[in-house]
């Protein structure tokens, strides 16, 4: 088809109103015409107002969830090694930001919608800050780490900030932040080859020659948002429904700590070396296997996966370029797209059974890439919880690295610096970079969930499985060997043990108070996002113990103890034991004729429980509530507040009123008891051992 035909078409597709445009789409179809054929027509000016696109619908979503996070900074820094000539790079900064509109872009609602408002272009204007005294390389690593978590404001921008560190005079450090809404991997390498290229000509004299960009990007998103519209939402989102419908699991990887009830961005990174020889050896694996090292990559990542969750049903989340088009490539924008890529991994399939599933599902997620996560997310609607990810939980992240604008430019060497950024969008995310020497590698994960010797141990054990599948592609998944030498050792000295510690002597109370002595402040109890440390339950235990003993709680004496699942549960329980009695936990969900059973055929005299439950219980409760343990209780009958009002839900105690002949019983069972165990000063518990 002519260019300027194909330039006609798709400008009259793109400006048609929604229900033209999609019996437009209809009619090219029927005449084997895509529109993913046709080229983007530049049309923003003829627009009122600029949407945005979905993945920045996305991101400004996050960034109104939690405007202080840095999660999504695209950052880099270049030392720059000999004289630099400051206004030359300043001219190449002014040129790149007049050329590429995202970089001077912000976003403000209109009425109710979200608009991006391209600014004029203006000049960039750098200054060198001298460091004094000079830092060493850690030292300067925290620097920039702390510059690039500078956050943004989306809506007053800029989304482009420049810092110019002068270590010497012939020593800088330059260090270019951007939003992730206005730039993605790939255009942070078209940032830095096109500020070199305007640095070498600036410098020099020369006036910057570089081909006119055919399009803007909001251009593209105007292109993506009216083809979606038009009717290749609904026919991509019926392949990816096909695919993840029904179910959506969520990875339960073995975790160091408990999972916050709202994910908190902070992360590490471990930098994997991958020997040449294993880097040789996968590659001549994907030739004869007929699939790329992406596909073998992600298969052993899956099978990883599988052996540490034990889960079937793998879903791993893989960022794809999204740049399929000629306007695009050089192009400054947000176009990264995620696809959610699944496998059925079975331990007793072939690894290479695996690895034809993944060519195969690579291959269908290629013809099915352009519809935008967010609205697969939308379509799908899993169950949202801050805590994880929606669809997935990991990523994998496989890309090919060029030069990416490194070298000399004149006098001047300019050179890559990488640091830590203490993030992590995710719980684990695998990095496999593609160079000249080999294969790189970098496990980032969610210093939330993992320690760092977890993943340094996961690492290694990824590798080997690596190692085992070029030795031998048909060895089965739950066979394939994940332990170093010296960890199979290890096992196999610990199975041979014989000698089991004795036990430390003491009741459960004894023991908990022993813990909380020597850890006072580590964790003993997360419940529905609430932490609790040793020290604070034992306090809060002791609190209620005494008012418990202040009620005539002894060992002769049986507690009922009635109360929702709560933190608070575990305190009476401990107070309980620590006071010198037992506790006959009842349940709040029995029906009330059974409870009612339970309480009278035990002949308790107390019954610990909650104001909310009072009515569940056919007990009689005074009305004179004693505060913060010390206040008096109201004659035979009553109830009591029995630790400080602070100590949320408040405690009340119903004192039962019975019959001479009940009592009897109750003395006579107590001396059975005595007779029974009449080694130990407390009787057991009903339901429940005081031993550990």
């Amino acid at each position: 088809m002519d260019t300027a035909v194909a330039q006609r078409i798709a400008r009259r597709f793109i400006t048609l109103p929604l229900e033209k445009r999609r019996l437009y789409l209809q009619k090219m179809l029927e005449e084997n015409v895509s529109p993913a054929n046709l080229p983007i027509a530049p049309v923003s000016a003829e627009f009122d107002t600029l949407s945005l696109s979905f993945a920045q619908e996305r991101q400004w979503f996050l960034w109104q969830l939690d405007p202080e996070s840095a999660a999504y900074h695209m950052p880099t820094a270049l030392r720059l090694r000999g004289p630099l000539d400051i206004a030359a790079l300043e001219q190449s900064f002014t040129a790149l930001v007049a050329r590429h509109e995202s970089l001077r872009t912000t976003f403000q609602i209109h009425g109710e919608q979200v608009v991006q408002q391209v600014h004029a272009a203006a000049p960039v204007r750098l200054q060198a800050d001298t460091l004094e005294p000079l830092p060493d390389e850690t030292q300067l690593r925290r620097l920039i780490e702390a510059e690039t978590r500078q956050l943004f404001d989306l809506q007053q921008g800029p989304l482009l900030r420049t810092r110019l560190l002068r270590l010497a005079a012939d020593d800088h450090v330059l260090i270019v932040t951007l939003h992730h809404i206005v730039a993605d991997g790939w255009s942070m390498q078209v940032m830095v080859e096109e500020l070199v290229n305007g640095y070498a000509a600036f410098s020099q004299g020369r006036a910057l020659e570089l081909p006119a960009l055919p399009i803007q990007y909001a251009d593209y998103a105007i292109w993506q948002r009216h083809w979606m519209e038009a009717g290749e939402r609904e026919r991509q989102l019926e392949y990816w429904t096909a695919r993840l419908g029904g179910q959506q699991p969520v990875l339960e990887l073995p975790t160091d700590f408990p999972r916050p009830a709202v994910m908190s961005y902070r992360g590490a990174r471990l930098q994997l070396a991958i020997d040449a020889v294993l880097a040789g050896d996968l590659k001549h694996m994907a030739q004869r296997e007929g699939v790329s090292l992406f596909m073998i990559l992600l298969a052993s990542f899956q099978a990883l996966l599988h052996r540490y969750s034990g889960q079937n049903d793998i879903r791993v989340g893989v960022p794809t370029a999204n740049r399929n088009r000629v306007e695009t490539e050089r192009l400054i924008g947000f176009f990264v797209n995620t696809q959610v890529l699944d496998s059925d991994v079975q331990s007793e399939d072939a690894f290479g059974a695996l690895l034809q599933q993944v060519k195969q599902t690579a291959l269908g997620a290629q013809a099915h890439q352009e519809l935008p996560f967010e609205q697969l997310v939308e379509a799908l609607q899993p169950e949202r919880n801050l805590s994880h990810s929606p669809l997935f939980q990991v990523m994998f992240n496989h890309r090919t690295q060029g030069p990416a604008g490194e070298g000399p430019v004149g006098a001047l060497k300019v050179e890559g610096l990488s640091w830590d950024s203490h993030t992590a969008q995710f719980d684990l995310t695998l990095e496999t970079v593609e160079h000249g020497e080999g294969l790189s590698a970098a496990l980032i994960y969610a210093t939330d969930l993992f320690g760092a010797e977890t993943i340094a141990r996961m690492a290694g054990h990824w590798q080997n499985l690596l190692r085992a599948i070029v030795a031998d592609p048909a060895q089965r998944i739950g066979e394939l060997p994940l332990l170093h030498a010296a960890e199979r050792q290890a096992l196999l000295d610990d199975s041979q043990r014989t000698a089991v510690p004795a036990p430390e002597a003491g009741f459960v109370h004894q023991l908990f108070e022993r813990q909380a002595a020597r850890t006072p402040d580590a964790p003993a109890l997360v419940i529905d996002g609430e932490r609790w440390s040793y020290g604070q339950l034992n306090a809060r235990a002791n609190q209620l113990a005494g008012k418990l003993q202040s009620l005539g709680v002894t060992s002769d004496v049986l507690v009922g103890i009635a109360v929702e699942r709560s933190a608070h549960m575990l305190v009476g329980l401990l107070a309980i034991l620590k006071a010198g009695g037992a506790y006959l936990p009842l349940d709040p969900a029995f029906p009330q004729d059974r409870l009612a059973y339970m309480i009278e055929d035990s002949g308790i005299e107390l019954l610990l429980t909650q104001r909310s439950l009072l009515n569940q219980f056919s007990v009689p409760c005074g009305s004179e509530p004693a505060r913060d343990g010390g206040g008096s209780v109201n004659g035979d009958v009553g109830c009591a507040d029995a630790i400080a009002s602070r100590l949320a839900p408040r405690w009340y105690w119903t004192r039962r009123v019975t019959g001479s002949t009940a009592i009897a019983a109750r003395r006579r069972r107590r001396a059975w008891m005595r007779n029974t165990w009449p080694t130990r000063s407390t009787p057991p518990a009903p339901l429940a051992s005081p031993r550990a």
